[in-house]
């Protein structure tokens, strides 16, 4: 099934949407409406990042559309994740016995996971940070050559990102079944840790595209972060990338989807349609981490902004 497909599936044609508005679609004769805040694939597709064009990476308003399409990313993802219980033993070193390994079944998993998507070139995207840096393999394909978009820099906050989805996001997301974990003979580990993957690297990716709005700002008005940056001024900066009512927007928006890709849309509204996952503690996310942490990779990227490249 594509994405335009499955899009459609969640919004069939005259699907009323509790939305004061909505963005219509037409495809083959027929008229298809998306909630306010939502575009269609077809316009989507125009607005995707080019790394291969700096002129297009930096640009703000591509970069906010990829922005939204990320958050239909982690969106599904989490979405899959809260069918599963939490499922605390993976998190745990040693709780399984893994071959020629201390880490916990989830850590291994990413990292061997890691390994084989570096062989094909995951990691040379500029837009992609791994989780264990040491598990990065020499590719089997041939190098993609992209341009110098960004200027050199060793922001990565994965660990961060790791340690809050786990230990903070996890518990308010995941459902208890009104039972303590009952082992790996009789719970989901495999599919809960394949879904923790799947939304950390999204998480990790949409956090880290900070530097490429980062990088826009400071080419928009160098003098102005030039001044800042030099004064290490990180709470000028911090204000100086601030805007209030994006967030405002981005929190907004953000529920909407959860709501909507949470419920099915052929069924009323009742105790019979109940949301898959919990949309404050989605949109607490966001709000309380992915921005904040979002904003931090902004003003450390700025911090070696001036630095000297090698």
């Amino acid at each position: 099934m594509t994405r335009q497909q499955a899009v459609r599936m969640r919004y069939p044609p005259q699907t009323v949407v509790q939305t004061p508005s909505a963005h219509q679609h037409h495809s083959q004769g027929l008229v298809y409406q998306y909630p306010t805040g939502f575009q269609s694939i077809d316009d989507e597709m125009d607005s995707l990042i080019d790394l291969s064009d700096p002129s297009k990476a930096l640009d703000l308003s591509r970069i906010r559309y990829q922005l939204i399409r990320l958050e239909d990313t982690i969106t599904f993802h989490l979405i899959e994740r809260a069918q599963f219980a939490r499922n605390k033993t993976i998190y745990v070193p040693g709780a399984l016995n893994i071959p020629n390994s201390e880490l916990s079944f989830m850590d291994w998993y990413l990292c061997e996971q890691e390994k084989l998507q570096s062989i094909i070139r995951r990691y040379d995207s500029p837009d992609e940070y791994p989780f264990f840096p040491s598990a990065v393999q020499k590719q089997i394909l041939k190098p993609l050559h992209y341009p110098r978009i960004l200027h050199p820099n060793d922001v990565n906050v994965n660990n961060q990102i790791k340690d809050f989805y786990v230990d903070k996001f996890l518990p308010a997301l995941c459902p208890d079944f009104g039972r303590e974990d009952r082992g790996e003979s009789q719970e989901n580990y495999g599919s809960s840790a394949t879904c923790d993957i799947a939304c950390l690297q999204a998480l990790s990716r949409r956090i880290h595209f900070g530097k490429f709005v980062a990088e826009s700002k400071f080419q928009s008005d160098p003098e102005k972060y030039t001044k800042l940056i030099k004064a290490e001024d990180r709470e000028g900066i911090a204000e100086a990338i601030t805007n209030a009512a994006v967030e405002k927007k981005v929190l907004e928006r953000l529920r909407l989807k959860v709501l909507t890709y949470g419920t099915d849309p052929s069924i009323g509204a009742g105790p019979e349609n109940q949301a898959k996952i919990d949309a404050d503690a989605v949109v607490a996310m966001y709000k309380d981490f992915v921005i904040p942490l979002t904003k931090d990779v902004e003003v450390e990227y700025l911090m070696q902004r001036l630095e000297p490249v090698e």
